[in-house]
């Protein structure tokens, strides 16, 4: 029997958890292209205000999507776990900007 934690399964966590970090960046900076805005505003606004903070996290999270569906189509199910597991470590401290902060 195949143990649920294994190389695979961390793979795709820290796939699930740094690819958010990586794509916050790129939208911040395409977002104020289309709104007008200078990339330091955006920046600002996520480092600064909370409420933005978690609205541009939980929009930097949907590019786990493309991971997900990646390793689905290729029934990589223990990287799919991990990208999911990733996702799921970012809720608490969302929870807490949101509503504690």
């Amino acid at each position: 029997m195949r143990s649920n934690f294994n190389l695979q399964f961390l793979i795709g966590l820290f796939i699930g958890l740094l690819s958010p970090l990586f794509f916050l960046p790129i939208m911040l900076y395409f977002m104020g292209l289309a709104d007008g805005y200078d990339f330091s505003v955006l920046w600002n606004q996520f480092i600064s205000n909370n409420m933005n903070t978690s609205k541009y996290l939980s929009l930097a999270l949907i590019s786990n999507l493309i991971w997900f569906y990646f390793f689905l189509n290729r029934e990589k199910y223990y990287q799919t776990r991990g990208i999911i597991m990733g996702m799921l470590l970012y809720a608490p401290y969302m929870i807490y900007i949101y509503f504690v902060k």
